[in-house]
């Protein structure tokens, strides 16, 4: 019952679509432009940077901070084995409810930001690589997706090695269910780049700072 509460709460809390209510704010419905999804992304290239940077933040901090209470609450209640159990399960709820808003006809973002968040709560040091590795990819490359996708990508491996070595608040028992909640926020952040995934085959995705 706790992983189903979980999983709703996230979700819940995902369906605050920042990128869509900004641009409401400013009479664009952004689902309309660029990409045509709410995240950041997509809001940076169409209400600019000011807009970019704080879609991201909030979406960031709505899986982010959650997650913060779940690990709090896990430790002060004994439950310390569970804490990253449960977090997975409240971002994987987040991610879903980002990227299927069921009120905005399940059109949302793609959820890197918020599984940027999950990642910043869920291990600094997996954390601190995923930020360099996005950096040098986005930085040499100018393709977010790219990195998004080796930010997950990474998150996944690491994540698997840490648990399976006994890094992690993850007993033995609970490892099959701790990598499959993993693989499925990756599955999920390449679910929804199938379309960036073909132009990066075929060398026309769009480059972030590049004009169309």
């Amino acid at each position: 019952m706790i992983r189903v509460l979980l999983l709703v709460i996230g979700y819940c809390l995902g369906m605050i679509q920042t990128g869509y209510l900004y641009g409401r704010m400013k009479g664009i419905d952004i689902r309309k432009a660029g990409s045509g999804n709410s995240g950041a992304t997509n809001s940076l290239r169409v209400l600019g940077k000011k807009a970019g940077l704080i879609v991201f933040a909030v979406d960031l901090c709505k899986c982010f901070i959650p997650c913060l209470i779940v690990k709090a609450w896990a430790v002060s209640s004994g439950q310390q084995h569970m804490e990253d159990i449960y977090m997975l399960y409240l971002a994987f709820g987040v991610i879903l409810g980002h990227n299927y808003p069921c009120y905005l006809n399940f059109k949302g973002g793609k959820g890197i930001s918020s599984t940027s968040g999950f990642i910043l709560a869920f291990d600094l040091r997996i954390a601190a690589v995923c930020l360099a590795a996005f950096s040098v990819i986005v930085g040499t490359t100018r393709y977010v997706s790219l990195g998004s996708l080796t930010v997950v990508s990474i998150c996944f491996v690491m994540g698997v090695i840490f648990g399976v070595n006994g890094m992690l608040s993850v007993e033995p028992a609970n490892m099959a269910e701790f990598i499959i909640l993993l693989a499925l926020i990756t599955i999920q952040a390449y679910i929804r780049h199938r379309a960036n995934i073909k132009r990066l085959l075929s060398g026309t995705e769009n480059k972030i700072g590049a004009k169309k």
